[in-house]
């Protein structure tokens, strides 16, 4: 079944392959994407349409001396199972596994790390900067797909690199015709005859014999728009304008093409777009079909493509949001949904069904999605903004500078906040309670249950002044019967208490609360005595109520799914600094260092956040009073 790939255990196999046995090769390779993916889940669909692509790269190129920059890093697998990885991709996004992205410490042909997205342009020149320093003559290459090529970020690099003159390519991946979907002869005639070697060496001669003066600048001028116009169907002369040489589109599925095409390519010099049409979930049936489920489509049957059902035994937070949302938008003509291209994974395609006219998918653009809701709040609307946790990093002085210090009524919502599982730490959002709690006018708050993010939203209805964030995990709720309970405005900055106790109180904000609940109680029925068990519900402003209470126990210990620096553990400890006879506190939270992927139940318990680590907590901490 995998008679080449069994073979190949660097670059270096492939390059004496036939052209014919580069297609087998591709074959093989998402056969075994297939075959791996159906039962350790990834993302799939990307990297099904990359393969060639990607053979192609390692074929013409010298790597890992020539520098592969991958954005986001979904289209990479090939690029692994070639790169000494075929057996180690069968722990893909496992403990002691490999990463789902490229990962700098995982493998020399990884060369810069990846999650996020749009940063390839900006990494990939930094590398050929580098070697034009150091003379090392390595060739620099950035992968970017045209979802990526939404971010400002890629923009900026695109920008300075074409300024630069810098000898980069860069090799956009168009899955979705997001630029332009005309191709034909005009478009393969003049790829034929630009990445030719003697044209180039005719127009290098000519261009440089020119002389100085106006008639030279004439001649430039009139070359270059021509150039312009005949590639300004393609979506190149934006390209052009930014001083790149735009080659294609060609179709990035053929590989003699694009053998051809990078082979030329490679031994030009400048800032070089080599534009390519790929099909998101090329080779097999199923995700060429339904390309944005089969993007991630968790486990299925690979023969038949049939996907296995997922029985939730309670409504994701994602689906809770959405819903609420929805149901408020019908409340309230002014309530509006932003995201930045995570409709359907945070819940607001719900809202999108419902008022189309009243959503807004801004593509992956966390900065302008936090800076257009800032000007619909100043327009009068009411802006529910939903970004992943990890993400809204991104958008961090838009938040403060557009959104804070305007003190416009933005409600936040943070989807994935604290650990998200397998895609690890480049996906955990883990620093939002600390990182946001710093800012002036923010109201920060995190729902232990479904019913709580219902009200917390609700009560984001009401806001007259400054942004409110309200930050959830990813995954299921605790199975609350959110959809029964009325809505209700809670007050800004108040939380509950949830078990009366002696001794020891647990201050707890966000879902980690009820495993101190069950932990407390388990404690009661052991030993008699249980701590006592508060809700925060808000992290800015602290309720001073609860706090005050809580400084007449001998401990307390704090409970958050966040940096245990800065968060809830830093924001009582700074409460009781300086306090005379003020309580010992014990913090439980993430620690300070990346956590690696693995199920969010194994890393919750790695971290002291499960039941279990809470009630042993408890118990060394009630036994040394």
């Amino acid at each position: 079944m995998y008679e080449l790939l069994e073979r190949v255990n660097s670059p270096e196999d492939i390059k004496g392959l036939t052209m014919e046995q580069l297609r087998q090769l591709c074959g093989e390779i998402r056969n075994y994407m297939v075959e791996c993916c159906a039962v350790n889940p990834g993302h799939l669909g990307s990297s099904l349409g990359a393969v060639e692509l990607i053979v192609a790269l390692h074929y013409i190129y010298n790597t890992p001396a020539d520098k592969l920059v991958f954005d986001v890093g979904h289209q990479a697998y090939a690029h692994k199972i070639i790169t000494g990885r075929r057996e180690a991709f069968r722990k893909n996004r496992m403990l002691e596994g490999i990463s789902g992205f490229p990962k700098r410490e995982e493998s020399p042909y990884d060369a810069f790390g990846a999650g996020h997205s749009s940063t390839s342009v900006s990494a990939a020149l930094g590398f050929a900067e580098a070697a034009r320093l150091q003379g090392t003559g390595e060739r620099s290459v950035a992968i970017i797909g045209d979802g990526a090529l939404t971010g400002g970020l890629a923009w900026e690099g695109l920008n300075n690199a074409g300024s630069s003159k810098a000898d980069i390519l860069v090799v956009l991946n168009d899955n979705n015709i997001s630029i332009d979907q005309n191709k034909g002869g005009v478009h393969e005639y003049l790829l034929h005859l630009t990445t030719h070697p003697i044209y180039n060496r005719i127009k290098n001669k000519v261009w440089n014999s020119m002389g100085e003066g106006k008639s030279r600048d004439w001649v430039q001028k009139r070359v270059i728009d021509t150039k312009s116009n005949l590639v300004r169907g393609s979506g190149g002369a934006l390209f052009e304008s930014l001083g790149f040489r735009y080659f294609g589109p060609i179709d990035g599925n053929d590989m003699e093409q694009l053998v051809y095409t990078l082979d030329r390519l490679r031994n030009l010099h400048g800032p070089r777009l080599l534009h390519i049409h790929t099909r998101k979930g090329a080779g097999y049936a199923p995700a060429e079909a339904n390309p944005t489920v089969w993007h991630a489509p968790g486990r299925f049957d690979a023969a038949t493509g049939e996907r296995v059902k997922t029985v939730y035994p309670a409504d994701r937070y994602q689906d809770v949001f959405g819903k609420v949302l929805v149901e408020l938008a019908g409340m309230d003509p002014k309530v509006v949904g932003i995201t930045p291209a995570m409709a359907s994974g945070c819940g607001m395609a719900l809202l999108e069904k419902a008022c189309p006219e009243r959503f807004f998918d801004v593509g992956i653009e966390e900065e302008h999605a936090v800076t257009f809701s800032a000007g619909l709040a100043a327009g009068g609307m009411k802006p529910f903004c939903n970004i992943y946790s990890s993400f809204s990093q991104r958008a961090y002085d838009n938040i403060i500078h557009d959104v804070a210090l305007q003190n416009l009524p933005v409600v936040f919502c943070f989807d994935r906040a604290g650990l998200v599982g397998e895609d690890g730490p480049t996906h955990h959002g883990c620093y939002d309670l600390a990182s946001y709690r710093c800012i002036p006018g923010i109201t920060l708050a995190a729902p232990r249950n479904e019913t709580e993010l219902k009200r917390l939203m609700y009560t984001g209805l009401s806001l007259k002044g400054g942004p409110m964030i309200i930050r959830y995990p990813r995954g299921i709720g605790e199975g609350e019967p959110w959809q029964e309970a009325p809505y209700e405005e809670l007050p800004i900055g108040k939380g509950e208490k949830l078990l009366e106790g002696k001794r020891v109180a647990v201050l707890g904000i966000g879902p980690v609360v009820n495993r101190a609940v069950e932990a407390a109680r388990r404690h009661k029925i052991d030993y008699g005595v249980a701590p006592a068990v508060y809700d925060m519900r808000f992290l800015k402003p602290l309720d001073p109520q609860i706090m005050e209470e809580a400084g007449k126990f001998d401990a307390i210990i704090t409970a958050e799914d966040g940096s245990l620096k800065g968060g809830l553990y830093g924001a009582v400890s700074e409460y009781f600094a300086g306090r005379e006879n003020a309580p010992i506190i014990k913090g439980v939270g993430i620690p300070d260092r990346f956590i690696p992927q693995d199920s969010q139940k194994a890393q919750r318990a790695s971290c002291g956040m499960d039941e279990a680590s809470l009630y042993d907590l408890i118990l060394e901490m009630m036994k040394n009073l």
